[in-house]
């Protein structure tokens, strides 16, 4: 395509080439951002839901990462409310594994190392007067409350990308890049909806991030190890509001979260994937495993056929040589071809979403002296939120009363999704969401449109699993209905 270059490509649409478009339009930067499928499509939309510093890291001395994690934890609860809640876990004590005290100490650093301020603190709890005990089976009486954050992955990814587009980016959907070479100082980018060229630019497509080098003649010594995460969501096992952080006799952990109101999301596993990256799902053994470990914890057991969603995630982690995959490292690496070389190409390895927006500000920073940069400084999306999240972190329940106030007799479980979803834009969707056809769980026609023009959708499965998660309550008919829809009024 002729025109101006621009100043950045980014090649992948996932929370690290969303956050590095998003960073880069905030300081001047021309942005495009290429995407092969939907925002959120592999990695991004397949994780645990989890805000946290990682517990676990710490047995794997990871404690750098764990405090960057813990850090960046409280700073994007307050980026994003609406999308980032608290969460209380509990981590029962079971006797024969890790000591009372080792989990202690773990704890006390989990809460003094990374700058905790507004989270509550870890408590010593016995399990028989809590809330949480009596889910379980009789076994551990001793345990521990701490504190980290959920979130909705995929709706993160929206956000960064939504706001990198109000700052001036051109984001493009199921645009893969096909060609990629310098040429004139310049990088030339083909995809199949045309070609364009940019100064520079990103490699952030996570597990496809080898390919993307391979495409542009530059893999050289580069590896990484694959590991899939899979998790299943069943019904409720449980009526209070606390999550499970569960230690199992192989050393490994898993996590059990009140998931979507009506749901326990169980997960998840750590295990080397060598499949294609474009159709991953637990495998059977894993979805065995889950349902196992679970049944072994509470009083309800978990069948494979009790899963109303499964879903998995490939991880692309640096490879460090580990031999198990659970202690291969979640760090992630910046790789900045030589100014030798000619146009920048700057590569993502590893990473996970709690780090994401540090991620991006170290990865335009790396950039800032080969980029016209000129708009807002270094570090600027550690303090503006995400659009929709301009209210307090204690304000979501208020925020959920006036999206409901402003369509009377609305139901007051959409006026939550609205507000969980799209936080104060949660307010004009309300006001138009009984307009027009109406697909089911309040999804209207006024909310779909929004998310066709607003939010790139273009499929059912965009809508009902990475913009929402209604796609676990419609039916197949439903559905049909949705998706046609959407093929009658697809621009």
């Amino acid at each position: 395509m002729s025109g101006e270059p621009f100043d950045l490509a980014v090649i992948g649409g996932g929370i690290n080439g969303c956050g590095i478009a998003r960073d880069a339009a905030g300081r001047g930067a021309r942005v495009l951002l290429l995407e092969a499928g939907d925002l959120a499509q592999g990695t991004s939309s397949a994780s645990t839901k989890l805000i946290h510093g990682g517990l676990r890291y710490l047995e794997h001395r990871e404690f750098a990462l764990v405090r960057e994690a813990l850090q960046e934890r409280e700073r994007l609860w307050a980026m994003a409310p609406h999308l980032i809640r608290p969460q209380r876990f509990v981590l029962p004590q079971v006797p024969g594994l890790r000591p009372a005290w080792l989990l202690r100490l773990g704890l006390f650093l989990y809460d003094h190392i990374g700058g905790r301020k507004r989270l509550p603190a870890t408590q010593t709890v016995r399990l028989a007067d809590h809330p949480a005990g009596a889910a379980l089976k009789p076994g551990p009486r001793r345990g521990f409350v701490y504190s980290d954050c959920t979130v909705d992955d995929a709706r993160l990814v929206v956000a960064n990308a939504r706001d990198a587009a109000d700052r001036g980016a051109e984001v493009r959907t199921r645009t893969p890049a096909t060609g990629l070479a310098r040429e004139g100082g310049l990088w030339r980018i083909a995809t199949p909806h045309g070609t364009f060229h940019a100064r520079a630019v990103v490699n952030a497509a996570g597990p496809g991030v080898l390919a993307v080098l391979d495409l542009a003649g530059q893999r050289g010594g580069y590896s990484l190890r694959l590991v899939r995460g899979s998790h299943l969501v069943v019904p409720k096992l449980f009526d209070h509001a606390f999550a499970y952080f569960f230690q199992l006799r192989d050393g490994r952990i898993f996590f059990a979260i009140p998931y979507e109101t009506d749901f326990t999301l169980i997960g998840t596993t750590d295990a080397d994937h060598a499949g294609p990256l474009d159709q991953v799902a637990p495998s059977a053994e894993e979805i065995a495993y889950l349902c196992e470990a679970a049944s072994h914890q509470f009083v309800r057991a978990v069948k494979p056929q009790d899963a109303v969603w499964t879903f998995a995630g490939v991880r692309p982690l640096v490879d460090d040589g580990s031999g198990r995959p659970e202690a291969a490292t979640r760090g992630y690496r910046l790789e900045l071809s030589p100014e030798a070389d000619g146009a920048p190409l700057l590569s993502v390895f590893g990473g996970k979403i709690t780090t994401y927006r540090h991620l991006a500000q170290q990865a335009v920073d790396l950039l800032a002296e080969r980029l016209p940069l000129g708009g807002l400084p270094s570090g600027w999306t550690g303090e503006a939120p995400l659009p929709g999240g301009d209210f307090p972190v204690d304000g979501a329940d208020a925020l959920i009363a006036q999206a409901q106030a402003t369509h009377p007799g609305g139901d007051p479980a959409t006026a939550r999704r609205l507000v969980r979803a799209y936080g104060t834009g949660a307010l004009e969707l309300a006001a138009g969401a009984r307009q027009g056809e109406q697909f089911g769980h309040g999804l209207g026609e006024g909310e779909l449109r929004h998310l066709m023009a607003r939010e790139w959708a273009q499929t059912a499965d965009d809508v009902l699993w990475r913009r929402t998660k209604l796609g676990l309550r419609f039916t197949p008919q439903q559905t049909a209905r949705l998706a046609a829809w959407m093929a009658e009024n697809a621009r």
